[in-house]
């Protein structure tokens, strides 16, 4: 277990420090999970350009955004290193489709949230086997349900720690290390779209509403899909 000594170690690190101390104390049990979002861009970049032996992966729901596998590409090809991909499991999707419809998310929460389970949960929940350390993009002023979350939690689920290095960065900050680091991003961005998830489930914000609205706007709820949970 980390001790309170190297959780403030790593709290008070620069985002390239913190990352190196984590790698060491967990050498090949550290995980990376990008949506490849403007906050998961800002990692990889300082991932990649570190040489750490941190697995970076991402998951392919089989809805997303074109724009998003055209990222993909340029990522891979700015950086030279490999990003795995996750997939749900095709009898899984294949079951929900035929037994539920396609897009059978907009009639339901429930609906909804089995369908992030399979194209979503499930694969991460693979990609996270045999891991003592899962880095995620979060920070705190996407949602109220982000708020609590600290830099360094224990994931009692999936028994590991879970480190937002971004929790407590602002957006400006987040745009200000793109801009600085020439970091390959999503041109949806550009267009209003702040948070970018699957492309039925996702539109862009008019200005001044909140970061997560544009995530399954259909539906009141803690707009989160079951990767991110808290107590």
């Amino acid at each position: 277990m980390l001790t309170k000594e190297t959780i403030q170690q790593i709290e008070e690190a620069s985002l390239s420090e913190a990352l190196q101390v984590v790698d060491r104390l967990f050498p090949g049990e550290t995980v990376f999970s990008s949506s490849l979002g403007q906050e998961d861009q800002v990692i990889t970049d300082a991932l990649f350009k570190s040489g750490l032996g941190i697995k970076v992966f991402t998951i392919d729901t089989g809805r997303l955004y074109n724009e998003v596998y055209e990222l993909l590409d340029r990522t891979t090809a700015r950086y030279k290193q490999p990003i795995q991909v996750y997939f749900p499991e095709a009898p899984d999707v294949e079951e929900f489709v035929v037994t539920k419809g396609v897009n059978s998310f907009y009639e339901s929460t429930e609906n909804r949230k089995e369908c992030c389970y399979i194209r979503k949960v499930k694969p991460l929940n693979r990609a996270l086997q045999g891991a003592k350390v899962w880095i995620t993009g979060l920070r705190a002023e996407q949602s109220a349900n982000r708020l609590s979350m600290r830099m360094i939690e224990w994931d009692e689920e999936r028994q590991l720690y879970k480190f937002n290095p971004l929790i407590h960065w602002s957006y400006e900050e987040v745009l200000e290390y793109i801009e600085k680091h020439n970091v390959p991003c999503n041109p949806l961005h550009d267009k209003g779209f702040i948070s970018i998830g699957c492309a039925p489930c996702t539109r862009a914000i008019e200005p001044g509403e909140d970061p997560r609205a544009g995530r399954w706007w259909w539906e009141t709820s803690q707009k989160e899909c079951g990767l991110h949970t808290t107590k």
